[in-house]
């Protein structure tokens, strides 16, 4: 059944899926401030100890698809809860890590289930929001998730400094908790389609062509690009990818409806959503580690530097829905497409003595630039959809975009590698002969090299957005809902 929309209240409903997604996301942004002190603390390399990160976003991005069979027989209230409990478990087995290994293990368990959790959230504002008020209740829901990074590295940094990062894991316990009594109290019950089986097949297809994707991503640059291993894993995760969209396509019951995709509208904001992901990581992911490991910051005042950009991008965020209301999203996408091409390209100008203030100006603009694609994407395709598929289509979209972050943080750190080897050698071969100041020019050469392609991917989104086009029946009873709000 789907309840009616005189019997929900869209504010109490917004306030308790916030704290279960503000917890998943903080999960993300916290984890790039301690790389480099995970580095240190088990002695190992950053192609190790970034998988603390690109294993969580694979596993976010692989069990993503699950959403829909498990929200439909269960119910998504259920789902958001027993999510919520799996993730504070793995956090607690996080925090009694004695070895990257053993991190990398309970990052990827703990992943796996705040996966659940964003497309859940979705679902549960798709189906029982009513459709005039969902831009405004996605707008307040993508700024509550969007604070979460906003404090993220900060917050990181200040628990670095005082405590150890074993804290960082323990701290969502008692925000869980409480995310586990709001959803409790204001999510209502419900069920509108009961699946038949689950999809085995589909799971185990998705499953292996993802995680065969990522790694030949990963460790190309460390096996060569053109080695057995790498071209193995990389033909058989399109294989496997293949196998896995035939068996959505042709199954009675599928564990991911493909047939939402034959919705034009919902696949090209998918498409944009999947662009700005690739684009985005590349500032969560470089700038940290320019900071911490080049200019020789500590974590929390990395924090400081990211924190007002990041305030910004929630800012702005809480305000999109009454701007998407009246002006519709094809002017918001193209918007926030140039801001992040041209908050991106600066960064590739990034020299070892550069300014933190220039690096905050930058950042606010990229984030200005994300705030005004990432709603109006979401929300675009998703408002075409019907609420009996908007599990499917929510899990679609949060497992591309999952899966194109973690390829994302896969290439730019393998490029990240390779570049400032190159760089390095031509240093030395051009006839710079001080050897301590070769490694920080070189690192900072390869994270401009980065920032650069960052920036063309970004532009890629461009022509895109053009084709999304206003609703103009469904504008007017949103612009209606703007002004009463």
């Amino acid at each position: 059944m789907q309840l009616s929309g005189k019997d929900i209240k869209v504010v109490p409903v917004i306030i308790a899926i916030f704290f279960g997604s503000f917890i998943s996301v903080l999960n993300v942004s916290t984890i790039n401030i301690v790389i480099p002190v995970l580095q240190k603390e088990f002695s190992a390399e950053l192609s190790v100890v970034q998988w603390t990160l690109t294993g969580f976003m694979l596993a976010m991005g692989t069990f993503a698809p699950v959403t829909g069979y498990f929200g439909e027989r269960f119910s998504y209230k259920r789902l958001f809860m027993t999510a919520l409990a799996g993730m504070m478990l793995a956090s607690v087995f996080c925090a009694l890590s004695t070895n990257a290994t053993m991190l990398i293990a309970f990052r990827i368990l703990q992943g796996a289930f705040c996966g659940v959790i964003i497309p859940t959230a979705m679902s549960i504002i798709y189906q029982i929001v009513p459709k005039e008020k969902q831009p405004i209740a996605m707008s307040l829901w993508a700024a509550a998730t969007m604070f979460a990074p906003a404090i993220g590295p900060t917050f990181a940094g200040w628990m670095l400094q005082h405590f150890s990062w074993q804290w960082l894991f323990w701290f969502n316990l008692p925000f869980g908790l409480l995310a586990l009594a709001m959803v409790a109290i204001f999510i209502p019950y419900y069920r509108m389609n009961v699946p038949k089986k689950l999809d085995l097949p589909g799971l185990v297809t998705v499953i292996i062509s993802s995680s065969s994707l990522l790694v030949s991503l990963s460790q190309g640059n460390a096996w060569g690009w053109g080695s057995w291993k790498t071209l193995l894993l990389l033909g058989g995760g399109l294989l496997f990818l293949m196998l896995f969209v035939w068996r959505e396509l042709t199954t009675d019951a599928p564990l991911l409806d493909l047939r939402v995709l034959k919705n034009a509208r919902f696949t090209l904001t998918s498409v944009i959503l999947c662009i700005t992901a690739i684009s985005l990581y590349s500032g969560t992911l470089l700038t940290p580690i320019f900071l911490q490991n080049v200019q020789q910051v500590t974590p929390l005042d990395a924090g400081l530097v990211l924190l007002p950009a990041s305030l910004v991008m929630a800012f702005i965020t809480m305000f999109i829905g009454k701007l998407y209301a009246g002006i519709g999203p094809r002017t918001l996408l193209i918007a926030g497409t140039l801001l992040l091409a041209i908050g991106s390209f600066p960064l590739s100008w990034l020299s070892i003595d550069i300014s933190h203030g220039y690096i905050l100006l930058w950042m606010c603009v990229r984030n200005v630039g994300v705030a005004l694609l990432i709603m109006p994407a979401s929300n675009a395709g998703m408002e075409e959809i019907p609420p009996e598929l908007s599990g499917h289509a929510s899990s679609i979209s949060n497992w591309l975009r999952n899966v194109c972050s973690s390829f994302a943080i896969a290439l730019f750190t393998s490029l990240l590698a390779s570049q400032s080897g190159k760089h390095a050698s031509a240093l030395a071969a051009g006839g710079k002969t001080d050897k301590l100041q070769i490694p920080g020019l070189a690192y900072t050469m390869s994270i401009d090299d980065v920032y650069l392609i960052a920036t063309l991917i970004g532009l890629v989104a461009l022509p895109f957005s053009f084709f999304i086009r206003q609703n103009k029946r469904r504008a007017a009873a949103r612009r209606k809902v703007a002004l009463e709000s």
